[in-house]
């Protein structure tokens, strides 16, 4: 069905990478959108300059304290301005047809919802949300009309070859894996990584949190959470391979024998555009696929004994219940820990695994009881940091 006038737009999390970049893929488009509301976390000069830029008619910022900052960045613009928690769910709630989730961890997710329940379309970067609460999510969707559209590349991937209309031929989806900056390093190597190490990613440009998750390959376990969500498949359909080009983001597999792929360069702005002007498609700047330029493509299996948040994940999709909010919450303090040189890069999973050991949490149904349990997990977590720093 064609799309007739600009479409509104609401970009939370607009101060980060997938924000900046949706704000970017926006800017390309020719009129195709206008902005409803951008929400930023605390740079109050990021989150004016944006607002400005992209003629936004509403910025929040989520900390209170920033909001004499950016009522005095737009005086004079006629942009509303806001501030708080309340303020980040009722700029989710404004009328925009597309709402992009990009607010990083599980600080996502009630403004998730709340784009969800009043049955807009939710381009999501945010795979904590469904990590933490996919059943509640795809129940709103089901309720209240919303739609999930992935922004991952890797989901995107999938979103792009996957015939919903014939999902019973659906042999397995495959995640691709970059490997991250660690794919060839040795343990011992590994345990004296720094931050600055780990942040440091071969292909993509992305936020610390997700460059830590990438090179521990969290990130590809809760990948695979987020796929058994959002794609009707069950736990053992979901495969995971290391790819280190980046070039093919996922593949679906038929009954066929057919393997689909969608193949690009590593741009996260490809899968932001589709996700926006889905079911069409639109112009967009950047390099593009050159097959002709001697391409190289391997593909190799991850290795589970130097990757074990892979296998953790696996185990906790397996389980279900309650352990994939426990998985997340835990993930987020050890890697706020490492990031903070408090904790080795090893440290990391052994945090998460011994948090996962401990809960007696059960599945929760409700939101309140998704938080409290994320809250005591990151209690559990905290608890489980070594007290002697981090490793050597």
């Amino acid at each position: 069905m064609a799309v007739t006038g600009p479409r509104r737009v609401t970009v939370m999390g607009a101060t980060g990478s997938v924000g900046r970049q949706t704000l970017d893929v926006i800017a390309q488009s020719g009129g195709r959108f206008v902005v409803e509301a951008l929400v930023g976390g605390r740079d109050v000069d990021k989150l004016a300059r944006a607002a400005r830029a992209s003629g936004a008619r509403l910025a929040v910022v989520a900390d209170p304290q920033g909001y004499a900052a950016l009522g005095a960045a737009l005086a004079g613009t006629g942009i509303e301005v806001a501030a708080g928690p309340e303020a980040v769910l009722d700029a989710a709630g404004r009328p925009a047809e597309i709402v992009v989730a990009a607010i990083v961890g599980a600080a996502g997710l009630a403004s998730t919802l709340a784009a969800i329940r009043r049955g807009a379309t939710v381009a999501l970067a945010n795979k904590e949300t469904l990590v933490c609460a996919g059943s509640l999510v795809t129940a709103a969707c089901a309720a209240h009309g919303g739609r999930l559209i992935p922004v991952d590349s890797e989901h995107s991937a999938i979103f792009q070859v996957f015939d919903r209309s014939q999902s019973d031929q659906v042999e397995k989806l495959i995640l691709t894996a970059s490997g991250g900056p660690f794919r060839t390093r040795s343990l011992a190597d590994m345990a004296r990584a720094t931050p600055a190490e780990a942040v440091a990613h071969p292909n993509w440009s992305m936020g610390a949190k997700i460059s830590v998750d990438s090179a521990t390959m969290m990130n590809k376990g809760l990948e695979m959470i987020e796929a058994f969500h959002l794609f009707p498949v069950r736990e053992d359909q979901i495969e995971v391979v290391v790819h280190p080009q980046s070039i093919v983001h996922s593949m679906v597999a038929y009954a066929d024998g057919s393997v689909l792929a969608q193949l690009g360069t590593p741009d996260m702005r490809t899968p932001i555009a589709v996700a926006l002007s889905w079911p069409q498609r639109m112009p967009l700047e950047g390099p593009r696929l050159d097959l002709r330029s001697n391409l190289s493509l391997t593909f190799e299996p991850a290795d589970l004994e130097r990757f074990p948040s892979l296998k953790l994940a696996r185990d906790v999709l397996r389980a279900g219940g309650a352990l994939p909010t426990v998985l997340n919450a835990a993930n987020e303090v050890a890697v706020a820990a490492f990031l903070a040189s408090r904790i080795g890069f090893l440290d990391i999973a052994r945090v998460v695994e011994q948090t996962l050991a401990r809960s007696t949490a059960r599945a929760p149904s409700s939101i309140a009881e998704v938080e409290a349990i994320d809250a005591e997990a990151r209690r559990g977590a905290e608890a489980s940091l070594p007290t002697s720093g981090r490793a050597a």
